[in-house]
C-alpha cells in the first residue's frame, strides 16, 4: 500500500501567510480597543490613550477601505465592550445583553468608518494629522445617533489628568481628543518611517506630531485659574445612598427621601458641633418626588437656614414628570427650576418602543420622561449663579457651555448613579465633569445618590470625594469664577470646525487617490505605446 503525497503548490506559503497576518492584525486591533478602554477612570492611566491609537494606525495603515473599517471595528468592539459593562446593572437580567451589544457594534461603527477614511487621508501631507481629525469629528455625529446620541467613551473623557487635558480649556472634548489622537498617530508614522514602510514620510513631521500635543498641553497647564474672583462659598452635598437594584430604583423614591433626609440630619449634627454653617446644601439627582411640595424637606432647609438645590422628580399638570433640580429656599420653598433636556435612552424614555419591544416585554414598564427646554441653564441661588447639568448630561458639551453662557460661576451635577450598579460608571462620569471643570474653569459638584460624589477644583483636580454604595456627605470650600475660557468663546465652533476640516481632508485624499490612480494609468498607456 502506498502514500501519495501531494505538493500544496506555490500559492500555499502566501495563503498562510496572508492569514497568519490577518490574524496578528485582529488581535493587535481588539488588543489596541482594549489599552484605550485601559486608560479610562477608575484607573489614572490616561497615557495608555495615545498607544491605543499607535496601534490602531498601525493595523489599518495600507489596508484597503473595508479592511481598514474591519480592523477598526474589532478595536471599537475591545473598547466599548468593556468600557459599557454597567449597562448589563443598569438594564437587569429582563432585557439580557442585546441592548449592550447592540449599543457597542453601533458605536463601532464609528471607529470603523473612522479607521477607513483615515486610509483615505493618510497620504496627504500631514497625513496622520488628518487622520485624527477624522477620528474625532465622527465623535460629533455620535452625539446625535443612535438614540438621540451616545457620546459615552469620547477620546478626551480618558484625560481627567495629565499632559492634555489643559487643552480642554481652549477647544473643549473635541481639541482634547484631537491631541491624544494626533500624538498616537504620530508614534505610529514614526515607527512605520523608521521601519521604511512609509518613506515618503517625514521623519521630522512624524517626529513634531508625536510630541507637539504633549508640549501644548503643558505649555497650557499654568494659565488654567483656580483662584476665587467673586468669593467663596461653603457647599454641602448629601449621598443618602440608595439599594443597588437598577432599574427597579425607579419605585423606591419614597426610600430615597428617608435615605437623604436621614443622612442631612447626621451632617447637620456634624455642622452644628464643629461650628460650621454651609451657604447652599445640594441634594442629587431625583433624591425626591414631588407634586406640590414637602414639608420634611421644607423642615430640613429650614433647619440649615441656608438655600438648597434639590433633585426632585416633579409631576407636570398633564400627569408627565420631569427629572428637575429646584432651587428650595428656607423661607419661601420651591422656586425656580432647572429641567433635564438630555434624556437617559431605555431609562428615561424609550425610542422605537414598538422595535424595543421585540427585544424584551419590559419596556413597558418604563414610562416616557419630559425633557426640559433649557431655561434657567443657570440657577440663582446663594446669592450667585449655579450652572446645573444632570448625569447624563454630563456627557454633552452644550448643557455645561449653555450655563456658563447664562452666568453660572459654578457648576453642580446631581446624578443618580445607584442605577448602574458597583461598576465603573460613575468613576467614568466623574471623569467627565472633571474635564468640565477645566474646559469653563469652573469648580464643579458632583453630587450622587450613591456615590462618587465628589467636590472638584476648577484644575480638575478632586479636593473631596465619598465611596460607591455608602450614606456620606461632602462639606468643601469652592471658588466662585466668572473668567470664561476661550473653549466657552469659541463654543460649538471647534467642533464643527474640526467636522469641516475632516471632510475637506478626505474629499482632498479622494482627489489625489484619483489623480495618482490617473496618472499611473497615463503612464502605463505611454509605456505600452512606447
Amino acid at each position: 500500500m502506498s502514500t501519495t503525497v501531494t505538493d500544496p503548490g506555490p500559492e500555499a506559503a502566501p495563503r498562510k501567510r496572508f492569514s497568519r497576518a490577518w490574524l496578528v492584525r485582529f488581535l493587535v486591533a481588539a488588543a489596541s480597543g482594549f489599552t484605550l478602554y485601559l486608560s479610562f477612570a477608575p484607573r489614572p492611566l490616561w497615557w495608555l490613550a495615545p498607544l491605543a491609537f499607535t496601534g490602531f494606525a498601525l493595523v489599518v495603515h495600507g489596508r484597503r477601505f473595508r479592511g481598514a473599517f474591519g480592523y477598526a471595528f474589532v478595536f471599537g468592539m475591545g473598547f466599548f465592550l468593556p468600557l459599557l459593562t454597567w449597562l448589563l446593572d443598569f438594564l437587569g437580567p429582563g432585557f439580557g445583553p442585546w441592548p449592550w451589544l447592540g449599543l457597542a457594534m453601533a458605536l463601532s461603527v464609528y471607529l470603523g468608518f473612522g479607521g477607513a477614511f483615515a486610509t483615505v487621508v493618510w497620504r496627504l501631507p500631514l497625513g496622520p494629522l488628518w487622520a485624527a481629525l477624522v477620528i474625532i469629528a465622527l465623535e460629533t455625529p455620535r452625539t446625535w445617533f443612535p438614540f438621540g446620541g451616545f457620546p459615552w467613551g469620547r477620546v478626551a473623557f480618558s484625560q481627567p489628568e495629565g499632559a492634555f487635558v489643559s487643552l480642554a480649556s481652549i477647544g473643549g472634548a473635541p481639541l482634547v481628543g484631537l491631541a491624544v489622537v494626533a500624538t498616537g498617530f504620530g508614534l505610529a508614522a514614526l515607527c512605520l518611517r523608521l521601519k521604511g514602510a512609509d518613506p515618503r514620510r517625514s521623519l521630522v513631521a512624524a517626529s513634531a506630531l508625536t510630541l507637539v500635543p504633549v508640549v501644548a498641553g503643558l505649555a497650557v497647564w499654568p494659565t488654567i485659574g483656580t483662584e476665587a474672583q467673586d468669593g467663596e462659598l461653603t457647599v454641602a452635598t448629601v449621598q443618602g445612598n440608595a439599594p443597588d437594584i437598577g432599574l427597579a430604583l425607579e419605585g423606591r423614591r419614597d426610600e430615597l427621601r428617608s435615605n437623604h433626609l436621614a443622612e442631612s440630619a447626621r451632617l447637620l449634627e456634624k455642622l452644628k458641633a464643629s461650628n460650621t454653617k454651609v451657604d447652599l446644601l445640594v441634594w442629587p439627582e431625583t433624591a425626591m418626588a414631588m407634586r406640590t411640595g414637602d414639608s420634611g424637606v421644607d423642615q430640613m432647609v429650614r433647619d440649615y437656614g441656608a438655600q438648597a438645590i434639590i433633585g426632585a422628580l416633579v409631576r407636570l399638570p398633564d400627569g408627565s414628570a420631569q427629572n428637575s433640580a429646584l432651587v428650595w429656599d428656607p423661607v419661601t420653598g420651591p422656586g425656580q427650576r432647572y429641567a433635564k433636556q438630555q434624556l437617559v435612552p431605555f431609562g428615561e424614555y424609550v425610542p422605537a418602543r414598538e422595535l424595543a419591544k421585540l427585544v424584551t416585554p419590559f419596556v413597558d414598564s418604563v414610562a416616557n420622561m419630559t425633557p426640559g427646554d433649557g431655561a434657567n441653564a443657570a440657577l440663582s441661588v446663594a446669592g450667585t449663579k449655579v450652572g446645573v447639568f444632570i448625569c447624563y448630561e454630563t456627557a454633552f458639551d452644550y448643557p455645561a457651555r449653555e450655563s456658563v453662557a447664562d452666568g453660572a460661576e459654578l457648576l453642580v451635577v446631581p446624578t443618580n448613579n445607584a442605577w448602574y450598579g458597583p461598576g465603573e460608571m460613575s468613576y467614568q462620569q466623574l471623569a467627565m465633569s472633571r474635564l468640565r471643570a477645566v474646559e469653563h474653569g469652573r469648580a464643579v459638584i458632583v453630587s450622587a445618590t450613591s456615590g462618587v460624589s465628589a467636590i472638584v477644583a476648577p484644575d480638575g483636580s478632586i479636593t473631596a470625594s465619598t465611596s460607591l454604595f455608602t450614606a456620606d456627605s461632602l462639606v468643601g470650600r469652592v471658588p466662585l469664577r466668572q473668567q470664561t475660557t476661550l473653549s466657552d468663546l469659541l463654543g460649538v465652533t471647534t467642533e464643527y470646525g474640526l467636522l469641516a476640516l475632516a471632510i475637506a481632508g478626505v474629499t482632498g485624499g479622494y482627489v489625489l487617490r484619483f489623480r495618482t490612480r490617473r496618472a499611473s494609468v497615463a503612464k502605463a498607456t505611454r509605456e505600452a505605446a512606447g
